[in-house]
């Protein structure tokens, strides 16, 4: 069994790492957990450099990460969180991004239908082209005569590869998006990986939308989306959206995974949130919840579906945190959870 490399990061993301770390202890899988606590803002800080090239060697061999959240105010600059998470992203060829949003309980959604909503979906989002590559430049920086320039990068086999994941992992249907109509030449490219996956799973339900109505249509009607397969921006931007409409992104766990290599990097969408790090009062669910798709990706299942179920059963009895409707602490709601687990008998792995 490789090492699980945690990376803890800044913010509340050792808060919530930390809890995660103790769910998947007492699911008893045999896991092991190696810490690289340096890897954050005060390291880039003091020395110019978050993760030294011995760091990254180390988490290449293992290929599996236990992500907290990376970002810190005082870094103004891009290059920190990009020499961190982004290197990750592409260096490990992590080219999904795979964002699930379920609706916990039907108090949560902030949409005007108080009725009970089945809102249970999948963005995949390609995470390893398109705007965030870092391909452009500009001239005449400061001026009123500056020109920047970011390409849209997109390629046959990263399209393609995104694509037949999709269909792979579909239960209902799988809906692409983008914006072939005004991005010509990305769009074209898309379209014809599109065309192409379709014919390859002809008994799988598939739908097209451009990016501004699948943004809507993520408001009005989310139940009807099952898997949403786009580009890396387009995909940043829906995955917030049904994390919100899902409950928030208290809740909104992730995995950046490889199913070649079985490479992954799993960590929550909320980013470090220094308003209230240190505070003791950041949801943990998230980071929870990415631990359990971590497991899922090892291969326990039932452990992964155990956590899932606990989450239904915290949330529904308001043992959680102040941002979905309870009073408890980070070590509060955790602890809630994981004697839920127990008293559940675990899973039946």
């Amino acid at each position: 069994m490789r090492d699980i490399i945690v990376i803890p990061g800044d913010g509340i993301g050792p808060e919530v790492t930390r809890q995660a770390v103790e769910t998947l202890d007492a699911l008893g899988l045999g896991l092991t957990f190696v810490e690289l606590g340096h890897i954050n803002a005060a390291t880039y800080l003091s020395t110019g450099t978050a993760m030294l090239e011995a760091d990254f060697a180390r988490i290449r061999d293992s290929g599996l990460v236990l992500f907290g959240a990376i970002g810190d105010p005082r870094v103004a600059a891009t290059d920190y969180a990009r020499s961190v998470l982004l290197r990750l992203r592409l260096g490990l060829d992590l080219f999904i991004n795979k964002r699930p949003a379920r609706l916990w309980h039907h108090r949560l959604s902030p949409l005007r239908d108080g009725s009970p909503r089945d809102i249970d979906c999948v963005i995949l989002r390609e995470n390893t082209e398109g705007l965030y590559t870092g391909v452009g430049g500009s001239v005449h920086e400061g001026t009123a005569s500056e020109v920047a320039i970011d390409a849209e990068v997109s390629t046959a086999m990263g399209v393609g590869r995104i694509l037949e994941h999709a269909f792979a992992i579909a239960r209902r249907g799988v809906c692409m998006v983008d914006k072939s109509n005004a991005v010509r030449s990305g769009g074209r490219l898309w379209q014809r990986c599109w065309a192409d996956a379709r014919a390859a799973h002809p008994d799988v339900p598939a739908a097209h939308l451009y990016v501004d109505v699948a943004a809507m249509k993520l408001v009005s009607d989310p139940e009807q989306f099952d898997v949403i397969v786009t580009n890396n921006s387009y995909g940043d931007i829906l995955s917030d959206i049904s994390a919100e409409v899902a409950g928030g992104l208290g809740l909104a766990a992730s995995a950046n995974v490889n199913p070649v290599t079985r490479s992954g990097l799993f960590e929550p969408v909320h980013g470090t949130a220094p308003d209230i790090a240190g505070q003791g009062i950041a949801n943990p669910l998230a980071a929870i919840l990415s631990g359990a798709m971590l497991a899922e990706w090892l291969g326990h299942t039932s452990a992964a579906e155990a956590v899932r179920k606990a989450v239904s059963v915290v949330v529904a009895a308001g043992q959680c945190t102040a941002d979905i409707g309870g009073t408890l602490t980070t070590e509060q709601a955790g602890a809630a959870l994981r004697a839920h687990l127990l008293s559940a008998g675990g899973h039946d792995e």
